[in-house]
Formats: C-alpha cells, sequence, structure tokens
C-alpha cells in the first residue's frame, strides 16, 4: 500500500498519462490502450478498491450502453443518407451566401447535437459540412470550427446530448422535459453567443466571392428521418411510461439496424465497429482511473475550491457562477468526463449546482483541444480532410466565446430557476 503523498502523485500521474495519450494519439492507437493497463495498474497498487471500482462501473452500465446505441443510430441514419440529405438542404439553401452557410450550419450543427449527441456532430456531421463548403467553393475554416465548438456548447439542452448530462440527470431528480425546460434557455444563450463572436472572428473567411451553385437535394430519407423523429418523442415521454433513455435509443438502434442487415446497406461487423466498443470500454477504464484520483485527494481539492457551505443547496447567482467557472476548470485540466466524474459526489442531488456544472463542463471545454473526448474526435476526423487548425486558434477562439457563453448562460438558468 503506498502512502498518502506517494499515492496521490501516482493517481494523477496515472490520469495525466491516459489523457496524454488520448490527445496525441501515437500511431493511432485507441484511447483505451493507455487507459485499460492505467486502470489496472490503479487497481494492483490499491489506489482504488475493488469494490469501489466495481460500483463506478456499474453506474455507468446504462450510461455507456446508451452511448453505443446513440452512436449506432447516428451510423445507421448517416448510412440512410440522413446527413448528407441535411448537407445538401443547407447547401441549396444557403444561395451562395457564406454567412448564411454558417448560420445553417450552426443550426444543423445545434439540433444535431442536442438529439443525436455530440458524437453524432462531429464524426458525421462534420465531413457534411465541409464538403458542403468545398462544393460551394466556401472557405471551410468557419465551418469546421463551429461544429467543433458546437458539439460542445451545445450539449446542454437534453439528458441525452452528452455523456456528462446522462452521468448528473439520474443524480439531478429531474423528470426529462424539466431538464430541458431549464436548459433551454441557456442553450439558446450560448449557441447565439458563440454564433455572434464567429461572424467577427471569422469576417474575412466569410467573404463572399467565387461561389458555386450549390446541386439540387435528393429525397428525403423519410424512414431513417420517422425513426429519428420517434426516438426524439420517445426521450420525452418516455420517463412518463417508466422507459428510461437508454431503452429509447437501443429500440432505434434495433429498428435501424435490422432493416440495414436485411436490405445488405450494412454487415454485423460495422454494425459492432459502429457502437465504439473501444470508445466504450475507454470510458470504463476512465472511470476507475478517475476513482483513484478522486480518494486521493481530487474530491477533497474540488470541496475546497467550490463555493458555498459545502451542500451547495443554493441557488444564488454567485454561487452558480463560481460552480461553473470551477468545471470548466477542471474540464479543462482534466478532460470534461473525468471532471464530471469528481464533481458529481461533491456537488450532491441539488439540481441548480448540477445544472451549473454541466454548463461548465459543457461550454468550458471549448477552450483546449484536451477539454473534451468530443474535441479530440474532431481533431481525428480534421485529419483527412486537409482543413488545418491549430491549438493557438482553437485557444484563441475558445477565449473569446468561453468566458462570455458560460456566464450569459449561467444567468439564464439562474433566471429559469
Amino acid at each position: 500500500m503506498l502512502s498518502g503523498a506517494v499515492a496521490a502523485c501516482v493517481a494523477f500521474g496515472l490520469l495525466g498519462a491516459v489523457l496524454a495519450f488520448a490527445v496525441g494519439r501515437p500511431r493511432g492507437w485507441p484511447e483505451a490502450v493507455a487507459a485499460v493497463p492505467a486502470a489496472g495498474i490503479a487497481l494492483a497498487l490499491g489506489l482504488v478498491e475493488p469494490g469501489a471500482a466495481w460500483a463506478r462501473t456499474a453506474e455507468l452500465g446504462d450510461t455507456v450502453l446508451f452511448l453505443a446505441a446513440v452512436l449506432l443510430v447516428a451510423h445507421l441514419a448517416d448510412v440512410d443518407g440522413v446527413f448528407g440529405w441535411v448537407g445538401a438542404r443547407v447547401g441549396k439553401a444557403c444561395r451562395g451566401e457564406p454567412r448564411r452557410l454558417l448560420g445553417l450550419s450552426f443550426g444543423a450543427a445545434a439540433v444535431t447535437t442536442a438529439v443525436l449527441s455530440l458524437d453524432a456532430t462531429v464524426v458525421l456531421l462534420t465531413p457534411v459540412v465541409l464538403a458542403t463548403a468545398a462544393g460551394l467553393g466556401v472557405r471551410a475554416r468557419p465551418h469546421a470550427y463551429a461544429c467543433a465548438h458546437l458539439a460542445n456548447s451545445a450539449s446542454t439542452l437534453l439528458p441525452v446530448s452528452n455523456l456528462t448530462n446522462l452521468l448528473a440527470f439520474g443524480a439531478s431528480g429531474l423528470g426529462f422535459l424539466g431538464f430541458a425546460g431549464l436548459m433551454v434557455g441557456p442553450w439558446v444563450v450560448a449557441v447565439a453567443v458563440e454564433f455572434a463572436v464567429f461572424r467577427w472572428f471569422f469576417a474575412g473567411d466569410l467573404e463572399r466571392g467565387g461561389v458555386r451553385e450549390a446541386a439540387e437535394p435528393g429525397p428525403a430519407p423519410r424512414f431513417a428521418l420517422g425513426v429519428l423523429a420517434v426516438m426524439l418523442v420517445g426521450f420525452c415521454a418516455g420517463p412518463l411510461m417508466g422507459v428510461a433513455a437508454v431503452w429509447v435509443a437501443v429500440a432505434a438502434a434495433v429498428v435501424l439496424g435490422g432493416r440495414g442487415l436485411v436490405t445488405r446497406a450494412v454487415t454485423v461487423r460495422a454494425v459492432v465497429g459502429a457502437c465504439a466498443p473501444l470508445l466504450c470500454l475507454f470510458v470504463v477504464a476512465l472511470t476507475v482511473v478517475v476513482e483513484a484520483v478522486a480518494e486521493h485527494g481530487g474530491r477533497d481539492l474540488l470541496t475546497a475550491v467550490l463555493p458555498g457551505d459545502g451542500s451547495l443547496g443554493g441557488e444564488s447567482l454567485p454561487t452558480l457562477l463560481g460552480v461553473a467557472a470551477v468545471a470548466a476548470v477542471a474540464a479543462n485540466l482534466v478532460n470534461n468526463l473525468p471532471a464530471t466524474l469528481m464533481l458529481l459526489p461533491v456537488l450532491g442531488p441539488h439540481p441548480g449546482a448540477l445544472l451549473a456544472m454541466l454548463l461548465g463542463v459543457n461550454i468550458g471545454p471549448n477552450l483546449t483541444y484536451a477539454g473534451s473526448l468530443a474535441t479530440l474526435l474532431w481533431r481525428r476526423v480534421l485529419a483527412g480532410t486537409g482543413v488545418r487548425t491549430t491549438a493557438r486558434e482553437f485557444t484563441a477562439l475558445g477565449l473569446l466565446t468561453v468566458p462570455l457563453s458560460l456566464t450569459l448562460a449561467v444567468v439564464a438558468l439562474w433566471l429559469a430557476l
């Protein structure tokens, strides 16, 4: 058994190594390659008790299953042509105007993130938006950054929009519609601030010139769109009938997957791959490493820096702003998923504080590449597109959007509460 100080150093070192590997991804290896051994080391050294590790991973069961189901639904919707159809409609509707294209890209990314989760926006919508911009002869950089930013900041609306939301949803005591009702104001504010800043920051890239006419969109993929619509209704109505969102997503995946297999549009191997088993394994292993950090100083540190009397039951504006700020900083230091896992036990079952925390861990990651898993995925997607981005530019844009959008979103939450 390691001593207290040594145990803390080892635990934080393991987390840092996992996150560094996830950001760098040497040789393109998946994040689980580092996370699984790190979790094993934490268990072997006694940094986390097996019972505590099992309890944390068991709590994540439905969340990880939902993640896999939504990723599969998004992939199958893409196979059916949903994202290509959306891109064609956006390209036609912008009428050759780059600023209009940016607005429509914002709308498509915000809705996709809210309904199908941020991973769908990053992995599936981003290539479509970039292809649309290239087809119109429009500079792709603003639209690439828009997908990354909205994958984070537009993921505050529904419990199903982000893995962090799902983790906090059960502890909040809110229903699906209650959660959405409190977060719709912050969601609108965050998206509006992002759009205003983008219009100014990328003014040079949004100048009209050399724009080509868009092709006519093909027929709408009605079956897939219908399944997505029913899934969204199920997310809202399911809790009223005692049906959790995870089973609604699984049902949608079964329907689309069954149809795809019957029509041979997809293979069993493609279906399994779309569920991202290695990403799910990474989330589970990361949970074990985070529990080790929490038990060896992480939880105490967060308790010390959070505002309030320790209960955080108050919903005053300064308290909510403080919680959101701490959450945003934590997300950029250790990634938003570990930050959420460490903050949840500290905050307790207080809806106001939990929702403020979600604003921090969802909007805050737009400051750095390492802030969220979505941004790491986004960088991977861009690697083969020819669109160049830099950490310096990403952070500069984040410094313009995050403080303002986070502050105003928290104010909107406070008014809703």
